[in-house]
């Protein structure tokens, strides 16, 4: 370790799905940093929060967030929240952090929970003419009627957990006997489901960042996938083309790039954040902001960053130092 490099914990896993994401994530940014931070990759789950060097293994002290090497106690500068899900994307960890005055590289616990909580956010945005789907909240142990559903929202629907991510539990529903199904499957993850319309157009999406207080719209995505939607195989595994910057008319990139940092500023978002959109008819409806957005080799943001010329260093030192300076 060296004594006059800051000392960066990079969280990885969590409790979710996503947790093996995670860990895609959280190495990448630990395999770009490590030689200008002393980084710290931690292992989180229920009950234990684990760092290993040369095959051992070291706790977490939760009382400080303090980690002991060989009697020798390490506190740590700055936290890199690389954990999609909970309990890193819906705001928990970000309050915890936010009691002992540890500094974390995401955004705050409000607006982590917030964005995280899809219909909230939905009903939130609206409230600014934001564009968003039609949808319809769903709740366990609350009666639901499909039909009504169905009239309200029409076919095909999208049914989600209402607070998950890489499209874990998502389903587009085509016909009126699969969504009870659909809802069901979706509440294996989640309490809370959202059934939303569907909106036919090209799938996009933006990253946002604001460092050194400049807020910035990054190259734009266009996602078309050999799939009937962007799920976790088009995803992660290769069934999808990411199209880095997209072909987009310069009318819809800057309506895209300005919807992507209006969504940011309302919601309050800090370092770095990715907005998903759908665009019908020269309009874009948000899909959702992503607070934690995937950083694995296979992510959009690595993508987006190297579109913007940055090295991936580069970017993700950007990224700490604007925490560590904020």
């Amino acid at each position: 370790m060296n004594s006059s490099l800051k000392n960066i914990a990079i969280l990885a896993g969590g409790n979710s799905s996503e947790a093996a994401v995670s860990i895609k994530s959280a190495s990448i940014v630990e395999k770009n940093i490590k030689s200008r931070f002393n980084t710290f990759l931690i292992q989180v789950s229920n009950e234990n929060w684990m760092y290993e060097e040369n095959g051992q293994s070291y706790p977490i002290d939760k009382n400080d967030f303090s980690l002991s090497i060989d009697s020798h106690k390490i506190m740590f500068d700055l936290v890199f929240i690389a954990i999609h899900g909970t309990p890193g994307e819906d705001g928990k960890l970000q309050g915890y952090f936010d009691v002992l005055g540890i500094r974390y590289a995401s955004s705050s616990l409000l607006s982590s929970a917030l964005s995280f909580n899809k219909g909230v956010c939905n009903d939130y945005l609206k409230t600014h003419q934001v564009q968003v789907a039609k949808s319809v909240q769903l709740f366990k142990g609350v009666d639901f009627n499909p039909s009504e559903i169905i009239n309200s929202l029409g076919l095909p629907c999208f049914v989600k957990p209402n607070q998950s991510g890489s499209s874990y539990g998502v389903s587009k529903v085509h016909g009126p006997s699969d969504l009870p199904e659909a809802i069901g499957e979706a509440f294996t993850y989640d309490n809370q489901v959202l059934v939303e319309a569907f909106i036919n157009g090209r799938e996009v999406t933006c990253g946002v960042n604001n460092f050194n207080g400049v807020l910035t719209a990054m190259p734009i995505t266009e996602i078309i996938t050999e799939h009937d939607f962007f799920d976790f195989d088009a995803k992660y595994n290769g069934a999808s083309q990411e199209i880095t910057p997209a072909d987009l008319p310069k009318h819809l990139t800057i309506a895209v790039q300005n919807a992507s940092k209006r969504i940011f500023q309302l919601l309050n978002l800090d370092g770095v954040a990715r907005i998903d959109f759908i665009i019908q008819d020269d309009t874009p409806y948000m899909i959702e902001a992503n607070t934690i957005p995937g950083l694995s080799a296979e992510s959009i943001i690595p993508q987006q960053a190297k579109a913007m010329g940055y090295s991936l260093s580069d970017f993700f030192e950007a990224w700490v130092n604007h925490f560590l300076t904020d």
